[in-house]
């Protein structure tokens, strides 16, 4: 998964809930084992509320420090 993002109008609407699941279930159908991002510090707990874990250090991008996640489809 690249980049998610939501204009900050349509947050806390349930807008990148609905994103992800999506995606998630098109990988699932696609026949994919694995989803993986990386995702910024302040994202973390959105993303584990999906299944995804912490793979590996915290680490910068674009002077943000992230964090790669996986989740087994």
């Amino acid at each position: 998964i690249g980049r998610i993002a939501v204009l900050k109008e349509w947050r806390k609407q349930g807008v990148g809930s609905a994103l992800l699941q999506w995606m998630i279930e098109e990988m699932k159908s696609s026949g994919k084992q694995q989803a993986m991002l990386n995702a910024q510090m302040d994202a973390v707990k959105f993303y584990e509320k999906f299944g995804f874990q912490v793979v590996g250090d915290t680490f910068m991008d674009a002077g943000i420090p992230h964090v790669q996640m996986h989740l087994a489809l």
